[in-house]
């Protein structure tokens, strides 16, 4: 990413921040685009750009046609969300994505051995204990697929959109080539599928307030006047920044255009009983070196698909909180789903903030407590299976 940008493209840049307007947001986009100096160092950031411009005019026409009515529908960029988490299904055709929905999942979807039958984004559920998890098979991923080749743009519109990915391999037939296309569409597409060592959020509140920077980690080269320099530059003086890990100021700079995204990623090796699969699964074992994980499957078979909810589940490392009232015995059937590491605090705003500002205590169960329950605070870090109970003044 550059750090040099001209003022004239940082005021253009705020200019689409501050606009919610798809059509007026692609001509803001536009007049960004004419400011960047057209050089090495902005290449990445000006085709991101143009993907996003992309994926704008796609909806926009999507709409107008659906407004005169020529037909019914149109490409889905978005699938409302439902469940605990969202995780998108990516793989090349013929891998077996709508197998995998048909054993796991509610989804009434048609199998098929011809290539490219899925051209819109396929929502459905598996559950998984007692939470529901959203499975959505994405249209087939191909070379080209980043700059928009066939339904590219449907397909990585929904990777960014979702919690996580199934990346689905077939494994009869060279399934380290496949897993290196997938991760060279979603490398162009700036989604990371390896954890980063820092994170950046940029929480802009547009209502005069101060800059603020949260820093609990590294700054690797730069200090913090720096980095308000750089905030600054981009219009950006009424935010709360949050710094974690280990972090550059050209990651700082990624996340002002919020470019790069990083999606917890799980692989699915397909077609286990296929004369040669084993051959070809210690080989991208061996590719992978336990970077990202491997579900090995047939789900012709229907074999190995009983771990892959518990195999999900860890991988998008989400938690499952049970609430109290107080003046029940039991706790709800139904939990609370947090990122792992959240605090009390973060469950009380996700149950309703009155929670957080009347807030006075909170009683904790949990089998890792020496003494259940236990008296707690907000910054309290809850682990899955804990049961809350919360009091307020």
């Amino acid at each position: 990413m550059p750090t040099n940008l001209p003022p004239e493209a940082k005021d253009k840049w705020a200019l689409v921040e501050a606009t919610n307007d798809p059509k007026l947001k692609l001509q803001r986009y536009q007049e960004f685009l004419a400011a960047v100096p057209q050089h090495k160092g902005t290449m990445k950031l000006r085709g991101q750009i143009k993907k996003k411009m992309a994926v704008i005019r796609k909806d926009l026409d999507d709409k107008r046609v659906r407004r005169v009515g020529m037909r019914s529908g149109g490409p889905k960029f978005f699938i409302e969300k439902e469940g605990s988490a969202q995780i998108a299904l990516l793989g090349m055709t013929n891998v077996g994505k709508s197998s995998l929905l048909a054993a796991v999942t509610n989804a009434k979807v048609s199998v098929s051995p011809v290539p490219y039958t899925s051209r819109d984004p396929v929502p459905s559920i598996m559950n998984y204990k007692d939470i529901q998890l959203q499975i959505l098979e994405t249209p087939a991923v191909t070379e080209g697929s980043a700059d928009g080749k066939l339904w590219g743009a449907q397909t990585i519109a929904s990777a960014r959109n979702a919690d996580g990915l199934i990346l689905m391999v077939d494994v009869s037939n060279d399934p380290v080539k496949q897993l290196q296309v997938l991760l060279g569409e979603l490398e162009k597409s700036r989604i990371a599928t390896s954890k980063p060592k820092g994170k950046v959020e940029i929480d802009r509140k547009h209502t005069g307030t101060a800059l603020r920077i949260v820093l609990v980690g590294k700054l690797l080269d730069s200090n913090m006047r720096e980095v308000e320099t750089l905030l600054r530059s981009y219009r950006i003086n009424d935010a709360i920044v949050k710094i974690s890990g280990e972090v550059a100021l050209d990651d700082i700079e990624e996340a002002i255009f919020e470019t790069m995204m990083f999606k917890p990623t799980l692989i699915v090796a397909n077609k286990l009983d296929v004369p040669g699969a084993e051959t070809n699964l210690r080989a991208l074992e061996q590719h992978v070196q336990g970077k990202l994980p491997i579900i090995a499957t047939s789900c012709e078979k229907k074999n190995g698909l009983d771990n892959l909810g518990e195999a999900v589940f860890k991988t998008m490392d989400i938690i499952r909180i049970y609430t109290k009232e107080p003046s029940k015995r039991d706790p709800s059937d139904k939990p609370f789903t947090l990122k792992r590491g959240s605090t009390l605090q973060d469950l009380a705003k996700s149950i309703h903030r009155e929670f957080v500002d009347n807030f006075a205590y909170a009683r904790v169960w949990g089998k890792r407590l020496v003494f259940s329950p236990q008296k707690v605070g907000l910054t309290f870090a809850l682990e899955d299976g804990d049961i809350v109970e919360i009091h307020t003044k």
